[in-house]
């Protein structure tokens, strides 16, 4: 299909012009005119460009892009990253904000669609936009055995659990990447265990007061969901083939 008409479907379906976002989303460099084979990394690294290269792809989709709100010289590592990109002539297109936030493919909600919750629901607000996403397992568990449902549903081990609420939980709230400092918010929502990716040290005695269980699934990890579930919306939408290219950074 015709990059422009991808570019002008990503950009209503994921309403990128409705978010308050320090990252420019939207179509950050022009590659080819005609997609066929799309690749999807949870960051715009020079690893994800050369894997998007060599699995001949005309576009690549990250959440992490180039650009965020001011301009960057062309020197260094930049230059390096986008000169791979442009002879490779592969498009890069990045939704931050959009892609944790949509209420069908977002990192959020397909983490809730994962993990099995029910009644899932939106709850807090950030620049306008609600959070994250609260739902219910199905019956109780620990707070181990729902750590070890979070691994099985993200397929990397966990970063770290605070322990500093009930043993069983059930009420669940979720808010991908680095949101430790939101879970004021979570509290606020009533949630048994709270599921973000990034620690925070300056979170950690608020956690323990608020008597709350904080699972962190890793930023890496947890920010994987979205882009998943928008590689198969688009690949049954548009039959483009797509590839998801697993970079894992560790944190």
């Amino acid at each position: 299909m015709r990059r422009d008409e991808l570019v002008a479907y990503l950009d209503e379906y994921l309403q990128i012009k409705t978010f308050d976002d320090s990252s420019n989303n939207g179509l950050q460099v022009e590659g080819a005119n005609e997609v066929s084979r799309l690749a999807l990394a949870v960051d715009a690294s020079l690893a994800a460009i050369e894997g998007a290269a060599a699995a001949g792809v005309q576009m690549l989709i990250v959440h992490h892009g180039f650009y965020w709100s001011k301009p960057i010289m062309v020197t260094g590592l930049h230059r390096r990253r986008l000169g791979r990109l442009l002879a490779a002539d592969v498009s890069l297109y990045a939704a931050h904000l959009p892609l944790d936030f949509h209420q069908e493919i977002g990192n959020n909600a397909t983490l809730a669609r994962w993990l099995g919750l029910q009644e899932v629901t939106s709850f807090g607000d950030y620049k306008g936009q609600p959070a994250g996403m609260f739902g219910h397992l199905s019956a109780p568990v620990t707070l181990a055995e729902f750590g070890a449902q979070v691994e099985a549903a993200l397929g990397e081990p966990l970063i770290k659990v605070w322990p500093f609420g009930s043993d069983r939980v059930q009420k669940v709230g979720i808010i991908s990447g680095g949101a430790a400092f939101l879970l004021d918010q979570a509290a606020a929502a009533g949630v048994d265990v709270y599921l973000t990716g990034e620690m925070s040290h300056s979170s950690y005695h608020q956690a323990r007061e608020l008597g709350l269980n904080v699972v962190f699934g890793g930023h890496y990890a947890t920010e994987t969901a979205g882009l998943k579930a928008l590689s198969d919306h688009l690949a049954a939408r548009f039959a483009l083939e797509t590839v998801f290219l697993d970079l894992p950074t560790g944190a």
